[in-house]
């Protein structure tokens, strides 16, 4: 069968990014992936510095983490159909510049309501960047080993973004200040994006009509959703504004199905959930990414709080996540075209379950390395064949003019996931440490002494071992439904992901690319 030949914009970037250009165009694509990732988790240790240098309330510093996530999540549908129609490299650049500049406002920021218009402002640069730098992969290396080692790589950065953005907060704040996590980022992306014309090509543009009213009801619609599941981990599956902001996302997203249905160029073409592979990957990536804002999220609490480690030696305990991560996906990058990717998608969430399941045997008496590493390591491990696996899976067999939404579909089900599964977790984490607390208070009040009453009426949380079983027996829970997330994810690669010859031809380089469309 004679393959037809890709768009001559494809063909010129596999040939001029052979060599040193080839590594350096991956270098620069994965830097940007890594700043956008680990900026959601590069500013939790440093949260209480802020709180105090900006007057936070409780409450409302939550919104610190909220803003970019809200708006990272809301826009990334748009960021990635912007390069598909403007040109990849460019919407790029603009994407990096745009975050380089919320983060320098951020770290100058003198009040709450500047820091956090400067987060959502990352969050908008960040929506633009990602999906961009995902899609550039496709049209700068070609099908087969090489993008396999390419994705390789994303994929590795991806999942492991969250560990150094926790390593990188631990370092900044113990040997500067807070205001660095931010500013961190301004010498970063200004370099990024001067290297960028060099070692990139300009993608091949698809001008057309652009879908303006489904991009308005498809950012809506998930600004809705994303904030639904926010409001629910802190107010509670029950409150009216959350009620009201599922019920409107639901609303607003049936307006956007309608319209992408009828829309010659739609923002996201929804055939592209005909195809069972790529309809399945979305829901993996779904349940994943549960699993993952779950660990990070739970095991930071559980570091910190029982086992008393500072903001450095937090970071650097998650240090190895990042290293297990890489490995797993390049032993996956090496052995998808032989055996496929469900494999190894199978495998990466069973293991992931394996590890969050250990980690639920966790208590007051555990230590690092006899009850965290181990857990940490197997399921950073699992991780790693997971990411390189959807993400090749995501884009395989995708129009170069839809690459861009296709990956941006990818990272908002990513972001979707870990604000949906991390609101589940924290409403079980929320349920069983109360059960707990119900337990420890009466044995806390036998021995305690009158000034530790007095504090406990004051501040209702209970002291040393006492509050440490309570966050234990929380944390367990959170984790059991995590590993329940991460099993569900390996049960849809069962039954949805089926690798067809063609798939194995392509991913070996022995047949053209993605349809030039």
């Amino acid at each position: 069968m004679t393959s037809s030949p890709r768009p001559a914009s494809t063909q010129e970037a596999a040939r001029g990014g052979r060599g040193g250009g080839n590594a350096m165009a991956l270098f620069v694509i994965a830097s940007c992936q890594l700043m956008v990732v680990l900026d959601i988790t590069i500013v939790n240790i440093a949260l209480p510095h802020i709180q105090r240098s900006l007057d936070f309330s409780t409450a409302s510093l939550s919104w610190v983490v909220n803003a970019y996530t809200l708006t990272f999540g809301g826009l990334l549908l748009l960021g990635g159909r912007a390069g598909d129609i403007l040109g990849r490299r460019r919407v790029f650049i603009f994407g990096v510049l745009l975050f380089v500049l919320a983060s320098l406002l951020g770290g100058l920021a003198q009040n709450a309501g500047q820091l956090l218009a400067a987060r959502a402002l990352q969050g908008v640069g960040g929506a633009i960047a990602s999906p961009t730098s995902l899609a550039l992969i496709s049209t700068t290396f070609r099908e087969g080993p090489e993008r396999n080692r390419a994705f390789g790589v994303f994929a590795a950065v991806s999942a492991g973004g969250g560990a150094i953005g926790l390593l990188a907060g631990g370092i900044l704040v113990e040997w500067l200040n807070w205001r660095w996590v931010l500013f961190v980022n301004v010498p970063i992306g200004l370099l990024i994006a001067l290297a960028t014309p060099r070692y990139i090509k300009e993608s091949e543009r698809h001008p057309g009509r652009f879908d303006v009213t489904g991009a308005l009801t498809s950012t809506a619609g998930m600004v809705l959703l994303v904030y639904g599941f926010i409001r629910a981990a802190q107010d509670g599956w029950r409150d009216p504004l959350t009620l009201a902001s599922f019920a409107a996302a639901v609303v607003v997203l049936v307006l956007f199905v309608m319209v992408e249905r009828r829309t010659r160029q739609p923002i996201t073409p929804l055939h592209m959930f005909a195809d069972r592979n790529r309809a399945g990957t979305y829901g993996i990536m779904l349940f994943l990414a549960a699993a993952l804002f779950g660990m990070f999220f739970f095991l930071t609490l559980f570091v910190q709080n029982v086992l008393g480690f500072g903001p450095l030696k937090a970071g650097l305990a998650f240090l190895p996540v990042s290293a297990v991560i890489a490995v797993g996906a390049g032993l996956a990058s090496r052995f998808l075209p032989v055996y496929g990717p469900k494999p190894f998608m199978v495998a990466g969430g069973l293991f992931a379950a394996a590890g969050l399941g250990w980690l639920t045997l966790t208590d007051v008496h555990s230590t690092y390395a006899g009850s965290v590493l181990g857990p940490m390591l197997v399921f950073s491990f699992g991780m790693g064949m997971e990411f390189v696996s959807l993400t090749l899976m995501a884009l395989s067999n995708v129009p170069v003019r839809e690459t861009g939404a296709a990956s941006g579909l990818l990272n908002a089900t990513q972001q979707v996931g870990g604000s949906l599964g991390l609101s589940i977790l924290v409403t079980m984490y929320g349920t069983a440490s109360r059960n707990e607390a119900e337990k420890q208070v009466p044995r806390f009040l036998e021995q305690a002494s009158p000034a530790e009453r007095l504090e406990f009426q004051r501040t209702g949380e209970l002291p040393g071992v006492f509050g440490a079983e309570v966050l234990t027996s929380g944390v367990s829970a959170a984790f059991m439904t995590a590993a329940v997330f991460a099993g569900l994810a390996a049960l849809v690669a069962v039954v949805a992901i089926q690798v067809r010859p063609s798939d194995l031809e392509r991913l070996q380089g022995g047949s053209p690319g993605a349809p030039p469309g």
